[in-house]
Protein backbone atom coordinates (compact mmCIF):
# COMPACT_ATOMS: atom_id res chain seq x y z
CA UNK A 1 0.00 0.00 0.00
CA UNK A 2 1.36 3.33 -1.22
CA UNK A 3 2.60 5.76 1.52
CA UNK A 4 2.99 9.46 1.60
CA UNK A 5 5.46 12.05 3.32
CA UNK A 6 3.17 15.35 3.97
CA UNK A 7 6.20 17.89 4.60
CA UNK A 8 5.02 21.61 5.62
CA UNK A 9 7.92 24.26 5.25
CA UNK A 10 8.84 27.45 6.74
CA UNK A 11 12.33 28.18 5.19
CA UNK A 12 14.60 31.36 6.56
CA UNK A 13 17.17 30.93 4.47
CA UNK A 14 16.63 30.46 0.52
CA UNK A 15 20.29 30.15 -0.54
CA UNK A 16 21.10 27.68 2.34
CA UNK A 17 17.73 26.02 1.95
CA UNK A 18 18.45 25.24 -1.85
CA UNK A 19 21.48 23.40 -1.40
CA UNK A 20 19.29 21.26 0.42
CA UNK A 21 16.96 20.39 -2.34
CA UNK A 22 19.57 20.02 -4.70
CA UNK A 23 20.13 16.86 -3.14
CA UNK A 24 16.66 15.67 -1.68
CA UNK A 25 15.45 15.26 -5.35
CA UNK A 26 17.95 11.96 -6.25
CA UNK A 27 17.61 10.55 -2.92
CA UNK A 28 13.51 10.65 -3.63
CA UNK A 29 14.09 8.85 -7.31
CA UNK A 30 16.39 6.55 -5.67
CA UNK A 31 13.71 5.55 -3.44
CA UNK A 32 10.90 5.48 -6.37
CA UNK A 33 9.48 8.66 -5.10
CA UNK A 34 7.44 10.75 -7.14
CA UNK A 35 6.78 14.38 -6.51
CA UNK A 36 2.66 14.66 -6.35
CA UNK A 37 3.00 18.24 -4.56
CA UNK A 38 6.03 20.49 -4.23
CA UNK A 39 6.16 24.25 -3.20
CA UNK A 40 2.90 25.62 -5.30
CA UNK A 41 0.25 27.54 -3.88
CA UNK A 42 -1.19 26.57 -0.53
CA UNK A 43 -4.89 27.71 0.57
CA UNK A 44 -5.42 26.95 3.94
CA UNK A 45 -9.12 26.06 4.47
CA UNK A 46 -9.04 25.62 8.33
CA UNK A 47 -6.54 25.57 10.80
CA UNK A 48 -2.77 26.77 9.75
CA UNK A 49 -0.32 25.29 7.28
CA UNK A 50 3.28 26.63 6.81
CA UNK A 51 4.70 28.49 4.04
CA UNK A 52 5.55 25.87 1.76
CA UNK A 53 4.04 21.95 1.11
CA UNK A 54 5.85 19.37 -0.32
CA UNK A 55 3.69 15.53 -0.76
CA UNK A 56 5.36 12.86 -1.83
CA UNK A 57 4.00 9.06 -2.73
CA UNK A 58 6.53 6.06 -1.92
CA UNK A 59 5.54 2.47 -3.10
CA UNK A 60 4.46 1.54 0.99
CA UNK A 61 5.63 2.77 4.56
CA UNK A 62 9.14 1.09 4.86
CA UNK A 63 10.17 2.48 1.29
CA UNK A 64 9.47 5.75 3.10
CA UNK A 65 10.92 5.38 6.02
CA UNK A 66 14.40 4.14 3.93
CA UNK A 67 14.56 6.53 1.93
CA UNK A 68 14.19 9.08 5.11
CA UNK A 69 16.63 7.37 7.04
CA UNK A 70 19.19 6.37 4.09
CA UNK A 71 22.07 8.14 3.94
CA UNK A 72 21.37 10.32 0.91
CA UNK A 73 18.38 11.98 2.69
CA UNK A 74 20.17 12.66 5.92
CA UNK A 75 23.15 13.92 4.09
CA UNK A 76 20.27 16.36 2.36
CA UNK A 77 18.81 17.51 6.04
CA UNK A 78 22.50 18.99 7.28
CA UNK A 79 21.58 21.45 5.03
CA UNK A 80 17.67 21.94 5.58
CA UNK A 81 17.13 21.77 9.19
CA UNK A 82 19.22 24.81 10.37
CA UNK A 83 17.47 27.37 8.25
CA UNK A 84 13.98 25.76 8.37
CA UNK A 85 10.75 24.69 10.57
CA UNK A 86 9.24 21.28 9.43
CA UNK A 87 6.19 19.49 10.15
CA UNK A 88 7.15 16.12 8.53
CA UNK A 89 5.23 12.63 8.54
CA UNK A 90 4.36 9.43 6.66
CA UNK A 91 0.66 8.84 6.02
CA UNK A 92 -0.31 5.07 4.57
CA UNK A 93 -2.59 5.33 1.53
CA UNK A 94 -5.88 3.69 1.60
Amino acid sequence: MAAYAIVQVDVKDDDEYAKYAVLAGPAVAKYGGEFLARGGEVEVMEGTTRARCVIIRFADMDTAKSFYNGPEYQEALRFALPVSERDYKFVEGV
